[in-house]
């Protein structure tokens, strides 16, 4: 989502002259998009400005926005402590960044910008064209969350649940079809929440689909509790929409799953991976865990070992300011290390297995880009695996059969089967 919103804020800043840089040294002003979901993200605020301030010491200063989840959090922290910072932009605010450019080059006053209005950001963004050309993107279809799982900052930092309305999106679907992409990944901090005026997920993927160029939906990220019948059911309907969901569960234990306020339990969870492996086979899931959260007295790995994750993403457990978590006692830091290495072990033959078994197998991938300075391309399969291919001719673009002939821990290594069947005419 960050992704998604730094190439909105270039997009509204593009409209008053100023234009990407690759090289800091040449920055005229330097937006610093921030989360707020791990440990340290302030830290990293303070240090990326240090770098700034470090190549501008005997230069104009540029103008320095920090905007994202740590501007919303800890904004007036951050002007009081650093006054190397301009302003400080909220997630919800960022649509006014052209304002406050251009009221600090008339002034020196700091600005500090973290209201809610969610509908008044995305009215605004409407007015600018999304510019991204990327082959896979990504399009914000909803933020916020009422959930309030007890040691997450998401509700503090981006505010209740809003789903935008479809037409809305539909119209900026197609606009970056017509840039070039060929996948939309749809956004969410709950994005199977999705509701607008009764139309659920379910609904905008159908009529995103209906867009002839677009190959393939994929969205993210989804609690467990909102998986309705109807968006299980569009898994088994329509070839559009990848096998692949991403699905936080958090933790193994029914007693950790409660204390987090997660409200599902480790038998809703199963149920309902059971029920879209029913509706369609070829779905894989990737999950994420937190490991040593308050109260955790052991490490569980019967559930990766029974979902059979093919990708897992998973951390030692880091309070967050705000949150009711961050006022519990905290599972010895050196035990939490123990348990994080031996899930991750885990966790990774499962994924290396799971590789290895495509090996000589078939694949579908869609190239997204071409590797500097080589003749390979790099793609994702229907799963989201890596895929990197040698080609004379430019892949880019394009949907195409591979061979898998390799493979390592993160990567598959393939072959175009058109190419293959080349050298076995040849032969």
């Amino acid at each position: 989502m960050n992704e998604y919103d730094s190439n909105r804020i270039y997009d509204i800043a593009n409209k008053i002259n100023y234009r990407k840089t690759e090289n800091l040294k040449d920055a005229d002003c330097y937006v610093l998009n921030t989360c707020h979901i791990r440990e340290k993200a302030t830290e990293k605020v303070y240090h990326d400005v240090g770098r700034v301030k470090k190549e501008f010491r005997n230069k104009k200063k540029p103008i320095v926005i920090v905007t994202g989840c740590v501007a919303q959090a800890e904004g007036e922290i951050l002007l009081n402590k650093e006054k190397y910072i301009d302003a400080v932009i909220g997630p919800q605010s960022y649509h006014q960044i052209n304002k406050t450019i251009l009221n600090i080059e008339k002034n020196t006053k700091k600005i500090n910008l973290t209201d809610f209005n969610v509908n008044d950001k995305f009215d605004t963004l409407n007015v600018f064209r999304n510019t991204n050309s990327n082959i896979s993107t990504f399009l914000t279809i909803q933020e916020g969350c009422d959930k309030f799982c007890k040691f997450c900052v998401v509700p503090y930092t981006r505010g209740k649940e809003y789903s935008r309305p479809v037409d809305e999106l539909l119209n900026e679907s197609k606009n970056l079809v017509e840039n070039g992409a060929k996948e939309i990944t749809l956004l969410g901090q709950n994005v199977n929440a999705y509701n607008f005026k009764g139309k659920k997920l379910s609904d905008l993927i159908s009529e995103i689909s209906k867009i002839k160029e677009l190959k393939r939906i994929r969205y993210t990220t989804s609690h467990p509790t909102d998986f309705s019948k109807d968006l299980i059911e569009i898994h088994g309907r329509l070839s559009k929409l990848m096998p692949f969901i991403h699905l936080p569960v958090q933790s193994g234990s029914n007693k950790i799953l409660q204390s987090m306020n997660r409200k599902h339990t480790v038998k809703n969870y199963l149920k309902l991976i059971s029920k879209l492996k029913k509706i369609n086979p070829l779905i894989k899931f990737s999950s994420d865990f937190i490991i040593g959260y308050p109260g955790e007295t052991k490490m569980t790995l019967e559930l990766i070992k029974k979902v059979q994750f093919i990708n897992t993403y998973s951390f030692i457990y880091s309070a967050r300011p705000g949150t009711p978590a961050a006022k519990m006692n905290e599972v010895n830091y050196k035990i939490s290390k123990e348990r994080l290495i031996l899930f991750q072990q885990t966790a990774e033959k499962i994924k290396y297995n799971y590789k290895k078994s495509l090996i000589n197998k078939k694949s579908e991938v869609l190239f997204e880009n071409k590797i500097k300075n080589s003749n390979e391309f790099f793609g994702r399969d229907e799963f989201s695996n890596p895929v990197i291919t040698k080609s004379d001719y430019n892949l880019k673009g394009k949907l195409e059969e591979v061979k898998i002939v390799s493979c390592n821990q993160n990567t598959l290594f393939g072959e175009i089967e058109k190419n293959i069947k080349k050298k076995e005419h040849a032969a």
